[in-house]
């Protein structure tokens, strides 16, 4: 499921990125891999804040759509 359908607090596990190349390369650079564990911290106008490692990270929606959990 994409990781919008998450919700807040619940810790999951990265299964699949989609989407293009530049964007795959994109969320890697922020820390977003496969079999990497995340959260989402909270949701504000269509933005996500989502702890990666020990980092938060905002991403929008539509990114986030992308990210299946």
């Amino acid at each position: 499921m994409p990781l919008t359908m998450v919700g807040a607090g619940e810790p999951v596990t990265i299964k699949r990125i989609g989407g293009k190349a530049e964007t795959k390369k994109f969320l890697e650079s922020l820390g977003f891999h496969i079999g990497e564990e995340i959260m989402i911290v909270s949701t504000n106008q269509g933005n996500i804040i989502v702890q990666v490692k020990e980092s938060r990270v905002a991403i929008s929606q539509g990114i986030a759509n992308k990210i299946m959990v």
